[in-house]
């Protein structure tokens, strides 16, 4: 689903009309997966964390290509610079400068918070991807709240490493996600991600604002904010390494 994870742009234009027959739900969720990355990708972001103790924002640099590789650097506070994040295919590795040290995170690292985000280390690399991971329908098509959505139920695959019991997505008539409520396996409500402020970047249309929210924990919650947003950009050969992550 975002941070960066964060970090999800449409590689296809939308449809017309929300209640088509032609709707397609592994269709949209491969959209949906592969948002805010184009063949290559480079954003400068900000993460607004708000808990009941304490409030932060940390600004970040981020490097994608493809649906593989991804590079995060946190850029301010000073407290937390130099602090990265990369993934090369399968392997995903956290740099901490203070200590010089380099981590590589195994899969039960995944769903750990990132920084005391809400958000956790699978939403910021993309390890898990909707179109693969999960069983698919559509559940409602139509206009709901004054404008034309498309609601998609996803079920985990029996052998899909992920926690949720359930996710259930919300998407407008052009495929951009609205709404990405995350149950646990009792049925439960465990978080809802909001997308907004969608706007044009190199002539696709994203969502550049999203917003994390802990349904058992009132009042808190985490923001990105995609500050500068380019796609396609020019990347030299073995940039996503561990030499860059410790640069």
């Amino acid at each position: 689903p975002a941070l960066l994870v964060l970090i999800l742009v449409m590689s296809a234009p939308g449809f017309a009309g929300a209640a088509q027959p032609a709707k397609d739900a592994q269709s949209i969720l491969k959209k949906v997966d592969d948002l805010w990355r184009g063949a290559s990708s480079k954003s400068l972001v900000s993460m607004r964390v708000k808990t009941a103790h304490w409030e932060r924002t940390l600004v970040m640099d981020v490097w994608t290509e493809g649906t593989e590789n991804s590079l995060v650097k946190i850029i301010k506070p000073l407290k937390e610079q130099g602090i990265a994040t990369l993934k090369v295919g399968n392997e995903i590795y956290n740099y901490l400068p203070k200590t010089d040290r380099t981590i590589k995170l195994t899969a039960a690292m995944m769903m750990g918070s990132w920084m005391g985000s809400h958000f956790t280390n699978d939403d910021l690399v993309k390890e898990s991807r909707l179109s693969e991971d999960y069983n698919s329908q559509i559940t409602f098509a139509g206009r709901r709240d004054g404008r034309d959505i498309v609601e998609i139920t996803l079920i985990p695959k029996p052998q899909a490493a992920v926690v949720w019991g359930k996710i259930v997505l919300t998407v407008r008539d052009d495929d951009l996600p609205i709404k990405q409520i995350y149950y646990d396996e009792d049925g439960r409500v465990v978080r809802v991600l909001t997308c907004d402020d969608y706007r044009q970047v190199s002539g696709r249309v994203v969502p550049m604002h999203m917003k994390m929210t802990p349904e058992d924990k009132p009042g808190e919650f985490t923001e990105i904010t995609y500050e500068t947003l380019l796609f396609n950009v020019s990347l030299p050969a073995g940039f996503f390494s561990l030499r860059e992550l410790r640069r």
